[in-house]
């Protein structure tokens, strides 16, 4: 079985998306069944009409589209294949610092129920105990919840459409897995000025750090050879997360090189990364990672340039065929995060 099998223990971090309501009225139905009168027509079709559907992000996107007046649709909506000038393809673009269109969530543009409509979405995408965690981010940041922008592409519903949220050190979106081969909907960028712009070492406060904690704990576990070939001088520019395939040459340690300890906190390292992110985009993530060879066929990396937190690397880089996840720590967090199943999905990155 691949080590990313292994990410099953993930199951274990995440709630359910059915309410306590929800919950109730199936185990209701549970217990007629085993009293022998579900069978019943009657009944049947009592608990169905009893048990609501469960409102998932992109049923919310329906609801939010379906309620825009033409006026608002000219601003935020637009073809799936929309091509935006200077910015190529608008829908599957990412970048540290910008908003994909120019009305801001909180602003008249959007009525209050359809402000609460995009925070619910907002709700779905991201684990309930990471919610605070983020929002602490984007107000640190000096864009609380509300001063991000949002666009939806292609016809919500359908088999083509995506909803997309952007700001300062944000991108999420969602789409019902309509963007083929990727996870996330596509890439996305997230990052944290906890403190100031320079942050201090050991990025007190930031909410993100952790996940560079735990990649550096598996750097301490390594003996010099093996240290050795993962630190590498220089990094890449942040942005650079092109898929390089099979012949590309990816730089650190091969994971499949290390020892049954060494790959099992590998595991620990990537459930830290998916932690703040809902089940599906959990599960596209292992789904595209098995597709590609699991983490057996990525290289773990650290960068001595950019060495800012004493016995710690600030900038380090997991990186396979069809996956890369870029972490950057100096002067304060950027992570740029581009998963597929195979390697051939184009990027469109911004600065």
């Amino acid at each position: 079985m691949s080590h990313f099998g292994s990410l099953r223990v993930l199951d274990s971090l995440s709630t359910s998306d059915l309410s306590r309501r929800s919950f109730m009225k199936a185990a209701g139905a549970a217990t007629l069944a085993a009293v022998g009168v579900a069978g019943s027509p009657i009944l049947r079709a009592a608990t169905a009409a009893a048990t609501p559907p469960v409102r998932t992000s992109e049923s919310l996107v329906k609801v939010l589209f379906e309620s825009l007046k033409s006026e608002q649709r000219k601003e935020m909506c637009f073809g799936w294949g929309h091509t935006a000038e200077a910015l190529g393809l608008l829908r599957t673009r990412i970048a540290a610092n910008w908003h994909v269109t120019k009305p801001l969530i909180d602003s008249e543009f959007y009525t209050a129920d359809q402000q609460k409509l995009i925070r619910e979405i907002f709700l779905g995408l991201v684990q309930p105990d990471w919610v605070t965690r983020i929002d602490k981010q984007l107000t640190d940041d000096g864009e609380e919840f509300g001063k991000q922008s949002i666009a939806i592409f292609g016809t919500p519903g359908s088999d083509k459409f995506e909803f997309v949220l952007t700001g300062r050190h944000i991108t999420l979106r969602c789409d019902g897995n309509s963007a083929e081969h990727v996870a996330f909907g596509g890439p996305i960028v997230y990052g944290h000025a906890a403190s100031s712009f320079n942050e201090k070492p050991g990025h007190p406060d930031n909410i993100f750090w952790p996940q560079a904690v735990a990649a550096n704990s598996v750097f301490k576990m390594l003996d010099g050879k093996q240290q050795a070939e993962a630190l590498i001088k220089l990094p890449p520019k942040e942005n650079a997360i092109e898929f390089q395939g099979r012949k590309g040459k990816i730089a650190g340690i091969g994971v499949k090189e290390l020892s049954s300890d060494q790959k099992a906190h590998m595991q620990t390292v990537l459930a830290k990364l998916l932690e703040p992110y809902r089940q599906s985009d959990r599960d596209r993530v292992a789904a595209c990672l098995k597709a590609q060879g699991g983490l057996d066929d990525c290289n773990l990396a650290f960068f001595e340039q950019g060495h800012l937190s004493k016995g710690e690397y600030d900038i380090w880089r997991l990186e396979g065929p069809a996956f890369v996840w870029h972490f950057r720590g100096v002067p304060h967090v950027h992570t740029w995060v581009h998963v597929a199943d195979e390697p051939s999905v184009p990027l469109n990155a911004g600065a």
